[in-house]
C-alpha cells in the first residue's frame, strides 16, 4: 500500500510502501530473513511514526516455528 510522506511542506506521493495495513490501524511488515534485526524494527517504527499509527507487527517467515518470527512494535503505547 503506498504511503505518502510530507516533509518540509513538500508531499511525496510514494514515500513508502507498506506491506499490509489492517483496518487502517495496524501496520504489518512481512520478511523472509534469517533473523530480525534492529534495522527491521527501525523500519516499521518509521512507518508507524510517519503514518501516525500506534501498532505494528513484523512477520518473519524464515523460521521453523512461526511464533518465533513474530515481533510486536508499538508507537507511543
Amino acid at each position: 500500500m503506498p504511503m505518502p510522506v510530507t516533509y518540509d511542506g513538500v508531499q511525496i506521493e510514494l514515500g513508502y510502501r507498506l506491506d499490509l495495513l489492517v483496518e487502517n490501524l495496524v501496520v504489518v511488515e512481512v520478511k523472509a530473513v534469517e533473523k530480525l534485526t534492529d534495522v527491521h524494527r527501525a523500519q516499521i517504527l518509521s512507518y508507524l511514526k510517519l503514518g501516525r499509527y500506534r501498532l505494528g507487527y513484523l512477520l518473519n517467515f524464515n523460521v521453523k516455528m512461526f511464533k518465533d518470527g513474530i515481533a510486536r512494535i508499538a508507537n507511543g503505547l
